[in-house]
C-alpha cells in the first residue's frame, strides 16, 4: 500500500463536491482529510488508477493533483486523523475507527534550516 496526497480545485464546488468525497474515500483502507479539498489516502492503486476512477467526475474547467508521499511526511499546523474505510459491522466492531500518523523524528541538530519560499 501507498500513501497518496490527493487535491482537487472545482470550478463549481457544489456540483459534484460530495460525489468526489465519497469516491475518495472509497479508495483505500483509510484516509484523512486535513484541508478541505486536500486528502490523504492509502491505497492499493497507482496514481494513474486513482486519477482514472476520478476523472469521470471532474468538469473541464476542474483541476486535481494525484501524488505518492513517503508516510513519515511531516504535517505542519495541520491536525491529521486517518478514518478506516466502513466495513460490515462484524469488521468495524474488530478496529478503532481512527489510527495515528506516525511523525517524523526532528533533523539532526547540525543540519541547517532548509529556507522559506519567498513570494516574488
Amino acid at each position: 500500500m501507498r500513501t497518496f496526497l490527493i487535491s482537487y480545485d472545482l470550478a463549481k464546488p457544489n456540483y459534484n463536491k460530495h460525489v468526489l468525497a465519497q469516491e475518495i474515500m472509497s479508495l483505500g483502507e483509510r484516509w484523512a482529510r486535513p484541508l478541505e479539498q486536500t486528502w490523504y489516502v492509502t491505497a492499493d492503486e497507482s496514481e494513474a488508477g486513482i486519477e482514472t476512477r476520478l476523472a469521470s467526475l471532474l468538469e473541464e474547467n476542474d483541476g486535481m493533483l494525484i501524488q505518492a508521499v513517503d508516510e513519515k511526511a511531516v504535517l505542519t499546523n495541520t491536525s491529521l486523523r486517518w478514518f478506516r474505510q466502513r466495513r460490515a459491522a462484524l469488521e468495524i466492531a474488530e478496529r478503532s475507527n481512527v489510527s495515528a500518523f506516525p511523525a517524523a523524528p526532528a533533523p539532526p541538530a547540525d543540519q541547517p534550516d532548509l529556507p522559506s519560499a519567498q513570494a516574488s
